[in-house]
């Protein structure tokens, strides 16, 4: 690691509530009252701040590394594009005319969004009419997500979210020797496995621009319906990811929700319904892709007060024992085919 990123990661390190509080003021050309609440987010560091006359604000300081600047743009252009066309999510404030700031932190720079602080709660299991109305949403999502490229954003396949993350844990020495070997086998077999289905049934030219992080803790509630927060992963993938982190299961319950999410989305946009045979091979490279992502993120000691087992025998035994699993279930779901 070069000295300037190493300085760029003190910086990050360093980012306690007076620095926060701070870079809000500059921003907002507001003093704020003191208020500084840390949100739950390992990737960045995000802030609740409250500014005088009660109006409070969420400041998102980005993790260096982790996005260009272009790409960091583009999270916050497709966010403007969502709000215009009336799909509810968040964009960041526009303050002078720009969304995003560098601030300097111990002489650092650290690029920086404001977001006005919203309210709801999360749902973990909707009721139909609730899937129906995320399922509209999506496909109203997904259509904005059509209308051109992201760049700077890199995709969800094979390569990027499950053979890099492998080439990380295996080249930065984060398996334990007893079960490294088998570990990456059995990674590499399943990626094997899967990669001729993402070529037949999500073709580079097929896939947009999506959310790939569409769990319920990124969309809350409130008396007007959901909206959509943290497009911090947005990538460009298949649609289908988006609709299969709503309803997860893999039982003949999770499968009657998800027919009711697809046939509302199906009212608005076309949906392939042959990708839904993408959720296990999608649902084995999140599983990769995050052990890849704390193994990247490994040096930050939030990372190894958060998991403190990451390099122990037993995690990489259940994290194995999930692999081998998975790859039985598609290997049987493709010889029914």
């Amino acid at each position: 690691m070069n000295e300037a990123r190493e300085a760029l990661d003190r910086a990050f390190y360093a980012l306690v509530p007076d620095k926060i509080l701070d870079a809000v003021e500059e921003a907002t050309g507001r003093r704020a009252t003191g208020y500084a609440l840390s949100l739950h987010s390992y990737e960045n560091r995000v802030y609740e701040v409250e500014l005088e006359e009660s109006d409070r604000v969420v400041a998102k300081f980005y993790r260096p590394g982790r996005w260009s600047e272009a790409a960091i743009r583009e999270e916050h252009a497709f966010l403007r594009e969502l709000v215009e066309n009336e799909i509810p999510a968040v964009a960041p404030l526009a303050l002078g005319g720009e969304t995003l700031r560098r601030v300097e932190v111990d002489g650092a720079p650290i690029y920086c969004a404001l977001f006005a602080k919203v309210r709801g709660r999360p749902t973990e299991e909707p009721d139909d009419e609730k899937l129906a109305i995320l399922g509209r949403l999506l496909a109203r999502l997904h259509g904005v997500g059509r209308t051109h490229a992201a760049l700077h954003r890199g995709r969800l396949d094979v390569m990027s979210y499950g053979r890099d993350s492998l080439r990380r844990l295996v080249t930065g020495g984060h398996l334990p020797q007893a079960s490294a070997r088998r570990y990456e086998d059995a990674v590499t077999r399943l990626l094997d496995r899967i990669e001729p289905m993402f070529d037949e049934l999500a073709p580079a030219s097929s896939q947009q621009r999506i959310h790939a992080d569409c769990h319920h803790g990124n969309l809350l509630w409130d008396a007007n319906g959901p909206f959509f927060l943290d497009f911090d992963d947005f990538t460009i993938g298949p649609a289908v990811q988006d609709l299969w982190l709503i309803v997860p299961g893999r039982d003949e319950e999770a499968r009657a929700r998800r027919s009711v999410l697809i046939e509302a989305y199906e009212e608005m946009a076309d949906f392939d319904r042959r990708t839904l045979a993408l959720i296990e091979p999608l649902r084995a490279l999140r599983i990769v892709r995050y052990a890849g992502w704390i193994a990247a993120r490994y040096d930050d000691p939030a990372f190894q007060r958060a998991f403190p087992d990451f390099r122990d025998e037993a995690f990489w035994q259940r994290e194995l024992g999930t692999v081998l699993e998975l790859d039985e279930i598609i290997a049987t779901a493709s010889s029914a085919m």
